[in-house]
């Protein structure tokens, strides 16, 4: 497939994909007029980098951990290095930061809403919204770090 086509069914722009494949992370063959050519695998790849990158990992870590990367969800380890395992780790630790500190913000958000749509809802005689419902196994009304 072409890169116009890999791009509509990732929704990855042409120029990210370019930039992806300048970083070494995905490595389309070249059709004889000089053309990007894609395969059905790429897709998943692409798929994959978004998802990590959305995650916050790097490219640069990204290129590190793709090749250990079978397909989606199947992860072996070739040759893992004691500098990879430090970095997945220090990796691992940022984001779980980051989840902390978008759930007591979310959570925050979730009182603030409440406490608005209760005052409003005095103040008017409507009967508050409905708030839209939390993420499975969450609670927007209890939990540590508030």
């Amino acid at each position: 497939m072409r890169i116009g086509k890999l791009a509509e069914r990732t929704g990855v722009s042409h120029r990210l994909l370019r930039y992806y494949e300048e970083q070494g992370l995905i490595i389309p063959s070249r059709a004889p007029n000089g053309y990007r050519e894609y395969t059905e695998s790429h897709v998943d790849i692409v798929l994959q980098i978004k998802g990590l990158l959305d995650a916050g990992l790097p490219t640069r870590i990204i290129r590190q951990l793709l090749p250990c990367l079978d397909r989606p969800e199947t992860i072996y380890v070739p040759n893992v290095t004691p500098e990879m395992i430090a970095t997945l780790q220090r990796e691992q630790a940022r984001l779980s930061e980051r989840i902390e500190f978008l759930t007591r913000n979310r959570d925050a958000i979730a009182d603030y809403l409440d406490t608005v749509l209760s005052v409003r809802s005095v103040n008017t005689g409507a009967p508050p919204s409905v708030s839209p419902a939390a993420p499975p196994g969450s609670s927007s009304n209890a939990g540590p770090g508030r």
